[in-house]
């Protein structure tokens, strides 16, 4: 059995979706499925343990009944970097219990998923990128990229001279409306004139690019100050109000799909980006409550307000982590990548049947 291992250019391109959906497609195929994520990168804290989230929802989705020191067996932490550099960590050892890990999960399988780590590169302070498990796993890899213009290729290149001949071939995923007639036009053939196969184009899915309202103030801890305002908009950048009110409205008028962070004293800004289309709520910080009058407004514009006791500075390092963190976290964000695949993408391709 040769494993596929799903790596990707940057983070955050759908690699984890992309990744589940492929084992839900061959589950589908009455093929008994492993996954591993050799290099635990998403981490959050745990029954007192630092483990990736992509696995836990791994292990849920594909109804695995294997242990996460397995499913995970690099926690790959600052502390674990930290540790790293000073010499701690020994890199025989750790692709060694890589190696252990994989075989255990991978006994009685029909077909194994790997995930790649953060980017092509992580990993190489104890020589384990994503290059070097596929080397150690003996994995076919399939690239996933993002497309938005016609640079973004010398990305794809450069893997793909770094992968050599494991590279199965590139997914180009959320692929904007814009630029889907020139990715299908002039880049896939000219990156498959060089010898890179395409395996997919998918288009851009806002259910899967971005966050709702909602979600942005329950992963916040924010209070929603307004309760008439629906919050089920997606968001997906923010924008910062530090300037004076005219340049915030030329600003403002440009974005689309955002949340506004200012502080709540920051009366005359919050009253601008209501008048923005593409705002979609304000995220109000420093604990301030703004007056009745700008809560009433944003009611009547059905723009959601929420409120955080964080500075601006740190509110902004969150949210953007949890949007650049990716969509995928439950079982709708799996299905509608594997639509997606199924679509737009060459399914037997990315799931080669051996002989």
């Amino acid at each position: 059995m040769t494993p596929v291992l799903v790596t990707s250019t940057a983070e955050s391109t759908g690699k984890t979706a992309v990744t589940l959906a492929l084992a839900r497609a061959a589950m589908e195929r009455g093929e008994s499925v492993g996954y591993m994520k050799p290099k635990g990168t998403r981490l959050q804290s745990a029954v007192g343990k630092t483990l990736d989230e992509d696995p836990m929802l791994a292990r849920e989705l594909l109804g695995l009944d294997a242990e996460m020191h397995d499913l995970e067996p690099v926690v790959y932490s600052p502390t674990f970097v930290q540790e790293a550099i000073r010499g701690r960590e020994d890199p025989d050892a750790v692709r060694e219990r890589v190696r252990e890990s994989y075989e255990t999960l991978a006994a009685d399988r029909d077909r194994m998923l790997v995930e790649g780590g953060g980017t092509l590169t992580t990993g190489g302070i104890v020589d384990l990128t994503d290059v070097d498990v596929a080397e150690l796993l003996d994995a076919e890899v399939v690239l996933v990229s993002r497309y938005e213009e016609p640079g973004d290729v010398d990305d794809v290149l450069a893997a793909a001279d770094a992968l050599g001949d494991r590279l199965a071939g590139v997914l180009f995923n959320a692929v904007p409306d814009a630029a889907f007639d020139e990715l299908a036009t002039d880049v896939v053939p000219f990156v498959e004139g060089r010898g890179v196969r395409v395996l997919g184009t998918l288009p851009r899915r806002q259910e899967l690019a971005g966050v709702t309202v909602a979600e942005l103030a329950d992963e916040l801890g924010a209070d929603l100050l307004t309760d008439d305002a629906a919050t089920d908009a997606y968001v997906e950048r923010f924008v910062v109000g530090a300037m004076g009110a005219s340049e915030a409205l030329t600003q403002f008028r440009r974005t689309r799909d955002a949340a506004m962070i200012t502080g709540g004293d920051r009366t005359e800004i919050q009253t601008v980006a209501l008048d923005a289309p593409g705002v979609e709520c304000l995220l109000l910080t420093g604990g301030f409550r703004p007056p009745e009058a700008v809560l009433g407004r944003a009611e009547e514009a059905g723009v959601p307000v929420l409120l955080v006791g964080t500075d601006t500075i740190t509110t902004i390092d969150r949210a953007e982590e949890l949007v650049r963190s990716g969509r995928t976290r439950d079982e709708r964000t799996v299905e509608a990548m594997g639509e997606l695949l199924a679509d737009y993408a060459d399914v037997d391709a990315l799931l080669p049947v051996e002989e």
